[in-house]
């Protein structure tokens, strides 16, 4: 950006004025930059933060839900599908991360030896037609999972084999070596002839032996770069230093993180509720949490990144949480993620009831899906963050419940998000000092925060099922002229805003 433009955007100010919030809001009573009960935030332009990577949004998408999103045609992947994945990633390569629990329930057959009776899917040729070419159109970047629950380097270096051959070298980005180990000992695997549960590992099993399986596999694979360890609870994590010294073959450090994992306690604060979604415990807590591990990773010059991330992985609640309180929490922790140094988070979606970001159903004129909210706010975030940008740091806090957050682009573009995690309608201006330009609004809307349906982005939506994957409707973005030096805006509660300054 050329200096005299930077210098212009600072001396303009770029001030969010909150008008009347720190008094009805904030417990904490005004913040620094208040003045008569109005809040000011001081956007600082000449001290940016990090840029956002390429790539750093994707989605990550189970083995089977695959096929079931894509598709039976392995020349003609649902063009609905791609276009959902696309508009996540405009200019710039999606990064897929295939796998979830599929990953230790898949295997590709191993010649000669019988099927094990903990395999759930089978990969076969069509599957690997069906993503090689929905890659290809894409032109995205793949984390796959390869199967580390059987302690198998046979097993394994088999199915890498073929996914790398089958998928093409060039568009896997890593091979991820299982999936939350450290719960193997604690669940099912499958079910025995007696019709009981049987578990991958013994009740013993500890950090230490999967750090001596996971070397002996992980050698065993073919070249090109490993991730993991992949796991998903605190109790190992204290670990991480140790397995990325000890692991060369891993070039990618992952991690999983679901705010509301609290399935049964209704008393606790991680219990799943659209309250406790939109409070900062699983949202600045979240990515608080993730810190320490970015620095574990980037001390060892690796990329860490949250390949697998949703609301809560509670079957019972996770439909309750699939409303457009999903939205906003969305557009805000993967904010707060790339500000605690995070280089990419893919978001899981399914075919189950767990997480799903959309549905899929074949009518009789194709395949059609129906898009949940959660996704308009990864659609937001998208927009407002795009690769290269940097997050642009506020001299002060907003005060409860709005969420600011802003970045500027190569190109000198400003873009500032808002979101409203209250009920309350906000009044808010954006005090750009004298000769502010034109800017614009579009907004994020539902007809409640418990909303299933009706949810709008810039006026427009997917409707209640789209065969194209792409937002329908007229678009709906203000022009706002600055007024005084400030632009007025007023926030709806339970809403989100996207200004541009360009």
């Amino acid at each position: 950006m050329p200096p005299s433009r930077r210098r212009k955007i600072a001396c303009l100010g770029v001030v969010l004025a909150l008008m009347g919030l720190a008094a009805g809001c904030s417990s904490a009573g005004p913040s620094a930059g208040s003045q008569a009960g109005t809040t000011v935030l001081v956007l600082d332009t000449q001290h940016p933060g990090r840029a956002i990577p390429a790539g750093f949004l994707g989605l990550g998408i189970e083995y089977r839900a695959l096929g079931n999103y894509a598709g039976p045609n392995p020349a003609a992947p649902d063009p609905a599908l791609a276009e959902l994945i696309a508009n996540l990633s405009p200019g710039q390569s999606p990064v897929l991360r295939i796998g979830g629990d599929t990953t230790d329930w898949t295997w590709w057959p191993v010649p000669g030896m019988p099927q094990p009776p903990w395999v759930h899917y089978a990969l076969t040729p069509d599957w690997l037609a069906v993503t090689r070419n929905l890659t290809q159109r894409l032109g995205a970047r793949l984390i796959v999972g390869v199967n580390f629950e059987a302690d198998s380097p046979t097993i394994a270096t088999a199915e890498a084999n073929a996914l790398i051959s089958g998928l093409g070298r060039p568009s896997i980005a890593a091979l991820e070596l299982g999936n939350e180990p450290e719960l193997y000992h604690s669940f099912g695997w499958y079910r025995g002839p007696d019709g009981r549960p049987v578990t991958g590992r013994p009740a013993d099993y500890d950090y230490n032996i999967f750090q001596r399986e996971f070397g002996t596999i992980a050698r065993a694979l073919p070249q090109g770069t490993v991730a993991g360890p992949t796991t998903g609870g605190p109790w190992w994590e204290p670990d991480w230093p140790q397995f990325l010294a000890s692991q060369p073959r891993v070039g990618l450090a992952t991690v999983h993180r679901y705010p509301l994992h609290a399935c049964s306690n209704q008393s606790s604060p991680l219990y799943p509720t659209i309250d406790h979604l939109l409070s900062p415990l699983a949202l600045s807590g979240l990515a608080a949490d993730t810190r320490p591990l970015v620095g574990v990773a980037h001390g060892r010059g690796l990329p860490l990144r949250v390949d697998e991330m949703n609301p809560t992985p509670c079957p019972a609640r996770a439909l309750q949480l699939r409303s457009f309180a999903g939205a906003l929490w969305a557009a805000d922790v993967l904010f707060e993620m790339a500000a605690v140094g995070v280089d990419g988070v893919n978001v899981q979606s399914s075919t189950g009831p767990t997480q799903d970001l959309f549905s899929v159903v074949q009518g009789s004129g194709g395949l059609r899906v129906a898009v949940w909210p959660e996704y308009y706010g990864l659609l937001l975030f998208a927009r407002a963050a795009p690769p290269g940008s940097r997050l642009i740091p506020f001299s002060t806090g907003a005060p409860a419940p709005i969420h600011a957050w802003a970045t500027e682009a190569r190109d000198g573009t400003v873009r500032v998000v808002l979101i409203n995690a209250g009920p309350g309608q906000r009044s808010l201006a954006l005090g750009a000092g004298a000769g502010g330009r034109p800017a614009s609004l579009e907004r994020l809307l539902a007809p409640d925060v418990r909303a299933q349906e009706g949810v709008t982005l810039g006026g427009r939506s997917f409707g209640a099922w789209s065969n194209t994957g792409r937002l329908a409707g007229t678009p709906s973005q203000i022009t706002i002229q600055p007024s005084q030096g400030r632009y007025a805006v007023g926030l709806p509660g339970h809403s989100a805003a996207l200004l541009t300054i360009s």
